[in-house]
């Protein structure tokens, strides 16, 4: 359950332990585990009298935020560092944290302080409506699943966190892109509360590409604002030498197999979700790695996995994707939705084989200058410092977090 900054964390001598909701998929033991909080299945959403009780849950839960206090008084952290505390949790821990006076940080992972249906999305189409406007649009759109109880149930959750200044004790949030930062920003959270803080991707043991890769790769959740049918599209525009991996599964992918099927017979593999010794190969091994998306990506860990195998990447122009790819020095930018462009992109690396490879070996020198564990680290012990002065929150020390 501890991620991997944790561990690295422990070991820079740094007391570190982790809290959330129960779980059968939890490590065993932690500390803690006996005051976390307790299990609730929203996914698939309950019916009947445990709807009510669950949507009460996403707007404060009570439970969560009793247990979280005696983990808290039990600990004695001296910052608290949460991330993806909405609906299982809620934001009802966080005046655990005021009413003990710590300071505290949270890792946004995605829009959802600005999007109450998390992606920005209104039925596939990008949107920003409740980014500077009203939460109530996305009850009016019907972003969650095309349905007015769903999403209105997420426009109160979200209506009543912003009018109830729910995440007010969050001294700083750190943002994996500018771009997300900006957008929470707009949303009203003040600049000189927000950070960027670049994921990391551990290096060791990652195979480099040698230059010699002929297939394309693909690897991420099969759903459709991922926009691998755009890719599949752009296939049929390529020679028919050329080959297509896809590692990973998800509610698209039937559809996904009928359409390689017509466009790219025999030329697009499906291997369905990979693990990461078998992942890393496969994507070393390619000439160069595609992240077709249609939606405002954050900081998606493909492109540095990508980088860590020296593999290029060519990204569509949305969300935090231009910040990491940098146009013909460690990848190419491709406007969304537009499979001709990608085709397009995908036959100048062919052409030029040896220019791909340059590409993907500046990445690689760039992924261990900027996105290092030891600068991510850094990064990160920089944010406590100042969540923990007196400007940025409460005074503290910083050897204990939560």
């Amino acid at each position: 359950m501890i991620d991997l900054v944790g561990l690295q964390q422990r070991a820079g001598g740094h007391e570190v332990e982790v809290w959330g909701m129960q779980h059968d998929e939890n490590d065993s033991p932690l500390t803690l585990e006996d005051t976390f909080a307790p299990f609730v299945e929203l996914e698939p959403p309950p019916g009947g009298v445990s709807a009510l009780r669950a949507s009460a849950r996403m707007v404060w839960s009570r439970s969560s935020r009793r247990n979280f206090e005696t983990a808290l008084r039990r600990f004695r952290p001296d910052v608290v560092h949460c991330h993806n505390i909405y609906h299982q949790l809620s934001p009802s821990i966080l005046a655990s944290v005021r009413e003990l006076g710590l300071p505290c940080v949270m890792t946004l992972h995605d829009y959802k302080l600005a999007c109450p249906s998390y992606q920005m999305l209104d039925h596939g189409r990008l949107c920003q409506l409740c980014v500077t406007g009203g939460t109530w649009h996305a009850a009016k759109q019907r972003c969650k699943s095309d349905s007015f109880v769903a999403s209105s149930l997420l426009a109160v959750e979200s209506g009543v966190h912003r009018a109830t200044a729910a995440y007010a004790p969050v001294d700083v949030f750190i943002s994996p892109s500018r771009f997300l930062a900006e957008v929470i920003s707009r949303s009203g959270v003040s600049a000189d509360r927000l950070r960027v803080v670049s994921h990391f991707v551990d290096l060791d043991d990652v195979p480099q590409s040698k230059g010699m890769g002929t297939r394309i790769v693909f690897a991420g959740r099969l759903s459709a604002e991922k926009g691998v049918d755009t890719l599949i599209e752009a296939m049929a525009s390529l020679p028919a030498d050329v080959h297509l991996d896809i590692a990973g599964d998800g509610p698209v992918r039937a559809q996904l197999e009928r359409q390689a099927a017509d466009l790219a017979p025999g030329r697009v593999n499906f291997h369905g979700r990979l693990a990461t010794s078998a992942l890393r190969p496969l994507v070393a091994n390619a000439l160069a790695s595609v992240v077709p998306s249609r939606w405002y990506e954050n900081q998606p860990l493909s492109i540095l996995e990508s980088f860590a195998a020296a593999v290029p990447v060519v990204a569509t122009d949305l969300g935090g994707m231009p910040e990491l790819v940098r146009a013909e020095v460690d990848g190419l930018v491709v406007p969304h939705d537009d499979p001709s462009a990608l085709a397009r992109a995908l036959l100048r690396l062919m052409d030029d084989r040896a220019w791909a490879h340059r590409l993907g070996v500046t990445a690689r020198a760039r992924l261990e200058e900027e996105f290092s564990a030891s600068a991510h680290l850094a990064a990160i012990s920089e944010v406590y410092r100042y969540a923990s002065s007196p400007r940025g929150g409460v005074c503290a020390k910083q050897k204990r977090s939560l």
